[in-house]
């Protein structure tokens, strides 16, 4: 397996030409650099106004690695080939290495560039990724991956001290200025190649630029607003967030958002890939992204609720409180539901991240989680009300999922003697990680020495703690009968709260596309979509045909729609058409991955009917003119696992009011509007179409 590695932006604030001076005094010998035993120039060519120079070079490295290993493989030294090529014109200087020694079983190769900052011509940029493939290597395959990625860890670190020192040294020469090229210019030596997986940092932190380029990160920017993190966490923070950029282009979350899941999968990145992509589309599916504008709480809640956002914990990190002990939670869900309470739970923690975000603006570091403080005094045997507990258990889960590495401690207070039993119950449902954060005071214990005053200023801890703050959470109490709902009346509720959405699910099987047929009066309108893989793989395509199909009825969306008998998949286009006769294709047929998500528009040349399908990917080879309907193959779907599924949304808008962004799509509410930077692109399609992963 190929273990990929690619290093945040490194930006030094210094011009190219100084760097470049800095970067040859390294060579052809360097006290900072042990490792690096020799090297021999290969071949050397320059072009005749001297602006680019090409130089290959043989290295020497003494790998530090074990002294068995190396007799095992019969050598003291292993060799690179590098390959530079200096462009003083364009100011850029690009490294390509690889291992000489071992390559018919290690494959090692790296690519480097220096260039100019693109918004600051007086920085220079520092960019490296690497590749390991390890095919066999006498049996020590692991090994090797360990010392190989040590390696690349430890020459990063060292790269930094490399380039400060000689940085230094020059400013105590006095060359604080090294003039650009010009035509004119005399010859000027080529820096000398650095060894492999030995690469310059940026200097010490001094501004923060406002964002990063398309898929690229700051070293300053990471430790700045998301912390320290080793090389290897950050290639894989850079390398996920580069692959949700090509598969869900448009918006994506903040990387504080994919930094968390990441950490819950301990920066596994399969498995931090796979529940992101869950949790995006279940965010997107509930417009969880729109809770905190669109969620009113209850008067209820208002008045019983017993939890509240309360100043900071010394870590600077929001601090929530909760009176559990307080709440009536048989009254709550008997009055709210068990899904009103799940929407109160998870506004408080959207606004958990909105907190997180500010807070790391005033207090200058990054904050990513938040304290819980839980006083359960009042706690009885009343609150293991089993359709309560059941609820409990139901918002934990889907915290669990959708919020991980949020909270950074926990401490229950004043636990009485019914709390393990509460515990036994709820802990099989925390992550493990998560209860490692859990600090449990019995009766008074948290007033003393390694209690509430070493987590929380003294001059905050609650009154009802015996502090001095005044703390506006609710006190609680017991909530009216009166005021509970009946099963059914709560049933219903519970289904109208979690099926307003503007999306729509849909299965498409092997040899039966999913169809949808939209109206175009006015021509020069924009149709938008934007729909998730939620399984399977598809093509979606669009067409155009001047007559409708025979309609059985509308859907709320006006569009005609043939309802088929294999649940929610509908097929329009009849088996008697002819394609460049009946209809026509107006969009290029584009591949969708399982886990996809997909935006784009299509600006309409002419009125009539367009058709969007998506079909089953790899299909048995037939014509258009003769896809297999509904009957053909429902003996077939009885058998058959071949089924994908879909959830999409689509928009008419007038040419009026399509403001030129394709793949914001700002009318669908499609975006991570909480979690997501500015993403979109602001270019504008010369074509009459677009469609974008």
């Amino acid at each position: 397996m190929v273990q990929k590695y690619q290093s945040p932006v490194r930006v030094y604030k210094h011009p190219f030409e100084l760097v470049m001076a800095a970067y040859e005094r390294r060579f052809p010998t360097c006290h900072l650099i042990p490792m690096f035993v020799a090297s021999d120039v290969v071949e050397e060519e320059g072009n005749e106004e001297g602006s680019t120079n090409r130089v290959e070079r043989r290295c020497a490295l003494d790998v530090d690695a074990p002294r068995l290993l190396k007799r095992i493989a019969g050598v003291d030294y292993v060799y690179f080939i590098q390959k530079n090529t200096l462009n003083r014109k364009e100011r850029t200087l690009h490294i390509e290495s690889h291992n000489e020694t071992f390559s018919n079983r290690v494959i090692i190769s790296e690519t480097c560039c220096y260039s100019v900052h693109p918004e600051n011509e007086d920085w220079t940029c520092f960019e490296q990724t690497a590749s390991l493939d390890i095919k066999s290597f006498f049996g020590f395959e692991s090994t090797v991956e360990k010392i190989a990625m040590k390696q690349y860890a430890s020459s990063i670190k060292k790269g930094k001290e490399i380039i400060d020192f000689y940085l230094n040294e020059l400013e105590d020469e006095g060359i604080i200025n090294v003039p650009r090229w010009t035509p004119s210019s005399p010859p000027v030596s080529l820096p000398r190649p650095t060894s492999l997986f030995t690469s310059p940092t940026a200097d010490s932190l001094t501004e923060i630029l406002p964002g990063t380029p398309e898929d690229k990160l700051d070293a300053d920017y990471i430790k700045r607003y998301l912390g320290d993190l080793t090389p290897l966490q950050e290639s894989c923070l850079i390398r996920l967030r580069k692959w949700l950029q090509e598969t869900h282009k448009g918006k994506i979350p903040k990387d504080e958002h994919i930094l968390r899941f990441l950490r819950a999968r301990d920066f596994n990145m399969e498995k931090a890939r796979e529940i992101l992509c869950q949790s995006l589309t279940w965010r997107k599916q509930h417009q969880v992204d729109y809770l905190l504008e669109t969620w009113t709480s209850p008067q209820v809640l208002q008045d019983y609720y017993t939890g509240g956002w309360h100043h900071h914990d010394r870590d600077g990190r929001p601090l929530y409180v909760l009176r559990l002990g307080q709440m009536d939670t048989k009254g709550l869900v008997r009055a709210l539901g068990e899904e009103s309470l799940l929407r109160h739970v998870l506004s408080i923690n959207e606004e958990g991240l909105r907190r997180c975000e500010e807070n790391t603006k005033v207090f200058g570091r990054p904050i990513s989680c938040w304290t819980c403080l839980v006083d359960l005094e009042g706690l009885n045997m009343r609150h293991l009300w089993r359709p309560g507990v059941k609820a409990l258990l139901r918002i934990i889960e889907v915290v669990e999922a959708n919020y991980p590495e949020t909270l950074g401690r926990l401490l229950i207070l004043r636990a009485p003697r019914v709390f393990p039993v509460l515990w036994t119950l709820v802990s099989p449902f925390i992550d493990e990680n998560t209860r490692k954060k859990f600090l449990i005071y019995a009766g008074n214990d948290y007033q003393g020495p390694g209690g509430l005053v070493d987590y929380i200023d003294k001059e905050i801890i609650p009154d009802f703690l015996a502090g001095e703050c005044m703390c506006e959470v609710p006190e609680g109490g017991l909530v009216p009968k009166s005021m509970y709902r009946t099963a059914e009346e709560l049933e219903n509720e519970d289904v109208r709260m979690w099926t307003e959405t503007i999306y729509q699910s849909a299965s498409v099987f092997k040899g039966a596309p999913h169809e949808l047929l939209i109206e175009i009066i006015d021509a020069s309108s924009v149709i938008t979509w934007d729909f998730d893989m939620c399984k399977g793989d598809v093509v979606f395509n669009i067409y155009h045909s001047k007559r409708a199909p025979q309609p059985l009825r509308k859907d709320p969306l006006g569009a005609h729609v043939i309802t088929s008998p294999v649940g929610n998949n509908v097929q329009l286009i009849d088996k008697s058409w002819m394609l460049g006769q009946d209809y026509s294709m107006v969009e290029t047929s584009l591949t969708c991955k399982e886990g996809e998500s997909v935006q784009g528009s299509h600006i309409t040349r002419w009125p009539g009917f367009y058709i969007l399908q998506w079909k089953f990917h790899n299909m048995p080879a037939c014509s258009a003119t003769n896809l297999p309907r509904v009957d053909d193959v429902l003996a077939t779907l009885q058998v058959s696992s071949h089924k994908c599924k879909v959830m999409y949304y689509t928009e008419v808008l007038g040419s009026e009011d399509f403001r030129g962004s394709m793949t914001s799509l700002e009318s669908s509410h499609s975006g991570f509007s909480q979690l997501s930077a500015v993403t979109t692109s602001s270019s504008q399609s010369q074509s009459s179409s677009m469609i974008s992963r």
